[in-house]
This record gives structure tokens, sequence and C-alpha cells, in this order.
């Protein structure tokens, strides 16, 4: 596996990447793997040497994320993360993509592939992060509307930021974190609590955790689902406790395009590293139907 750095916007960007050991053809679409929030490129260690047997792999660090920079003076949001994935797209891999993200990386991975039209080869969605279009509405009434208030004006508050942030990194934290949504914790091993840990401990890495509480919900999905010209494959961990997986769900068949294909495992949050094995297959399979 090849360490590859890079720059967006003159920041440094943490990216790895892997080509297959055979030549493969020229048409062939690259992969690009996309952590969730808090994770990093370390998240996808047991898809990228399976994965680049037949593509060329890359995996990314998001911006305020992994080993990559994390300055102050950035917005974080679905918008730079869409253009750091388009970017890198067009700048280090040169060739159509496919681009598979987990949680938060899967709405980046969804913004990225609606921006990037026919040089998208394809979207893999892993238990999705992001709005729709009714979910962005107001609440309704002055004792939801007071309660909402409340609460993010205390969330807000520096001081019981700095304590969350403190207590989330610990990794005893993580750890728990972890097993809460993981349903086989085979994998939850000290490599991973310290792969979520060791970012954390950067200088800039609270700045980017304040930001968590004022980033922009971003562009809904059923509109991103609407620009989307590329394949769409869901890999629903369907026992994922964060997000009602199987109401989600639901509310994906409704808005995604026709032709949309989806696998559904038995697993919670983050089943590319719960169960790589089985999310391993169902890629190959799909990205097999692709060529």
């Amino acid at each position: 596996m090849e360490i590859s750095p890079w720059s967006h916007l003159g920041h440094a960007v943490h990216t790895v990447s892997q080509e297959p050991d055979q030549p493969i053809p020229s048409d062939r679409p690259a992969l690009l793997l996309v952590h969730g929030f808090g994770a990093s490129t370390d998240h996808w260690r047991y898809n990228i040497p399976v994965l680049s047997q037949s593509h060329p792999v890359h995996a990314i660090d998001l911006l305020g994320f992994g080993r990559s920079a994390k300055p102050a003076s950035l917005r974080y949001g679905g918008s730079l993360w869409r253009d750091q994935l388009v970017a890198y797209v067009h700048e280090r891999i040169g060739r159509p993509t496919v681009i598979a993200g987990n949680s938060l990386g899967g709405f980046a991975a969804l913004a990225a592939g609606a921006a990037l039209g026919e040089d998208c080869a394809g979207v893999v969605l892993l238990n999705a992060a992001g709005p729709f279009s009714d979910e962005q509405r107001p609440p309704k009434g002055w004792g939801a509307i007071a309660r909402q208030s409340i609460g993010t004006a205390l969330l807000k508050s520096p001081v019981v930021q700095r304590i969350l942030f403190e207590n989330l990194r610990r990794p005893a934290t993580i750890r728990r974190t972890l097993n809460q949504v993981y349903v086989d914790k085979t994998n939850v091993d000290d490599w991973l609590v310290e792969a979520i840990r060791r970012p954390s401990m950067d200088p800039g890495a609270f700045g980017v955790f304040r930001t968590v509480f004022d980033i922009p919900s971003g562009q809904p999905l059923d509109e991103l689902f609407a620009e989307l010209t590329a394949p769409l494959l869901l890999l629903w961990g369907i026992r994922d406790p964060w997000i009602n997986a199987p109401g989600r769900r639901s509310t994906f068949q409704r808005h995604a395009p026709e032709a949309t294909k989806e696998v559904v495992l038995d697993a919670g949050h983050c089943p590319h590293d719960e169960v790589p094995e089985q999310v391993n297959a169902a890629l190959q399979e799909w990205l097999a139907e692709l060529n």
C-alpha cells in the first residue's frame, strides 16, 4: 500500500492507494473510499487489500480528520468535502471512479458523485448520513422550538464542547462507542481504538470538533439522487442503532434512482469494518456487473 501525500486548498491531505498486481483493462474504474466522522483511511484496513486485487483503490482522509490537516480557517461541511473528493478524482486518479462512503463519508461520496457527472462510475453508500428535504423543516410548536433552542445553545458552549471532546477521545469512551455500533465486536480491537484516538490528539482537532455544532446540513439527499447519473449501490448494516436503519432504508427506497441495488447485512453502523468479507463480496459482485 502506498502513502500518497496530496494537498487541497493548500492544506495537506493524507491518502493511500494500492494497485492490482496484474494489469487490468484501461476502462476499469478506480475505487475511492471515504471514511465516516472521526475515522480515517485506517477504517478501510480489511477492504483495500481485497478490492485492489481487481481495481485501483484509493482512500482519503477528509480535511479535519485522520492524518489530514485540521486548519481553523476552513468552513467544514459537505461542500468542502465534496469539492475535495472531486479535486482528488480529477488531479490524482484521472479515470472514472466509483466512490464509496460510510456515514458522513457517504454523504460526501454522493455529493461528489453527483458533481462529477460522467467521471463518476458509481456510488456506494454504507449507512450514509445526510438529510432529506422533508427532514429539514423546522420543528412544529413553541415547545419543540424551545427544546431545540435550549439544546443548541448548551451544545454551543465552549466549556461544554471541551468537556464532551475530552471525554469522547478517551480510549474507554471510544471503545464503548464502537461496541454500541458494532453488532459483532470482534474487530473492535486496540488497533482500531488507537486509530480513532490518535487524530484527536492533533492541535487542530478540538477546533474541528467545535465546528460539528455549526456544520450546515448540506444539499438534501433526494436532490443529490436526482442529479446522480451513475449506478448506485446501498449497503446497509441493518442493525445500526444510530440511524434507525430499517426506517432510513424505507426513506432511501422512496427517493433513490429506480435501478439502485441494495444489499442488507446483519451488522451495525460500520459494516465495511465489522463484516468486511461480506462487504467486499457484495462490492466485487456489483463492480463486476459494471464492467
